[in-house]
């Protein structure tokens, strides 16, 4: 079935309906085979510790024939790069004001939303399904569809559509390496004048026995992480046991609050009515040596930069939130 084709049901809820199971594009192929310098960089960035990563002999002794890749890296090795995305999006905004015959389905049913007023969107969730290590020199391609769109929902913020995808990707056989779902919400913003709307609250973190202690001390500007008993490894964010012994053995160590930023982001879109934009994220690599993401104060887009020495500060955002954010540490030069 073509996109023109779906544009054809009288309603909207039986034309979103005829977009499940249509391809949203054409394949993506990875620009380079898996590598182990991408690996190196990978692990380093996201502090992983797992020998099997880099170390042949580590991996031979766990079961596999050799180094191979940390399973969440599966999207970067089809990202296409900064230069080709700019250009996709350009050509997007191309198509978009052209002929809608020459749209994707997924470009059709996203302009389809907006005309409905569903004009903002944020993902949910991603799922991923992993059959097997992927290794240095795998090739990979992709191949997504349309896997369902939900009837109209009701959110905390909005009312909308959930849209999920399915991704396959394949090796240079052609066999299935992984498969997953990534979900998103195209909604329509609560209210009607933003003005006259109180501001929502920012939104509430999952608590777990594992994590509660990094909350209730942020509520006391004490910034803890944890610190494993058994090998005094440092580890965040919280989880049941430490990646470098194993042992489920931990304590709150109370960090000093100084460090510098390792990675930062700027959020433009989508955008949650709970946050300022553009949006500052940063990765701060703590001095005790762990890193955390945050959000900062007294930094803009402009002025943020790797390397930038920071520190600490709390901020309350209601009565039950209070959080670490990072400022610019007036006592410590930038590099």
């Amino acid at each position: 079935m073509s996109a023109e084709a779906v544009t054809d049901a009288p309603s909207l809820e039986e034309r979103l309906q005829q977009f499940v199971g249509l391809s949203t594009g054409p394949a993506t192929r990875g620009p380079d085979p898996v590598n182990v310098p991408m690996i190196r960089h990978w692990v380093e960035a996201m502090g992983d510790q797992n020998p099997v990563y880099l170390d042949e002999e580590a991996a031979r002794a766990h079961g596999f024939g050799g180094i191979i890749a940390p399973p969440t890296m599966l999207q970067a090795w089809i990202m296409a790069g900064l230069e080709a995305t700019l250009a996709r999006d350009h050509s997007r905004v191309e198509v978009g004001v052209g002929d809608p015959a020459d749209r994707s389905p997924n470009d059709t049913l996203m302009a389809m939303l907006d005309d409905a007023g569903f004009t903002s969107v944020v993902a949910t969730n991603c799922d991923q399904h992993y059959v097997r290590p992927l290794v240095p020199g795998d090739e990979l391609e992709v191949t997504s569809v349309i896997d369902s769109v939900s009837g109209e929902k009701a959110t905390g913020l909005g009312v909308g559509h959930f849209v999920t995808t399915r991704l396959e990707f394949t090796d240079q056989h052609g066999d299935v390496v992984a498969t997953m779902k990534f979900r998103i919400l195209k909604f329509t913003p609560r209210g009607q004048a933003p003005e006259a709307t109180p501001r929502p609250e920012r939104p509430r973190p999952a608590l777990t026995q594992d994590n509660r202690f990094f909350f209730d001390g942020a509520k006391e500007h004490r910034l803890l992480i944890q610190r494993c008993t058994a090998c005094g490894t440092l580890r965040h964010p919280p989880r049941p046991a430490c990646a470098n012994c194993r042992s489920f053995e931990w304590e709150p160590f109370e960090a000093s609050g100084r460090g510098t930023i390792y990675s930062f982001t700027v959020n433009h879109y989508p955008r949650v009515p709970a946050f300022d934009y553009p949006l500052v994220v940063v990765l701060v690599e703590l001095e005790e040596g762990t890193r955390l993401v945050a959000n900062v104060v007294d930094i803009t887009p402009e002025t943020v930069a790797i390397g930038m020495p920071v520190v600490v500060t709390f901020e309350a955002f209601d009565d039950d939130l209070t959080l670490p954010v990072f400022r610019p540490d007036p006592n410590r030069a930038t590099h």
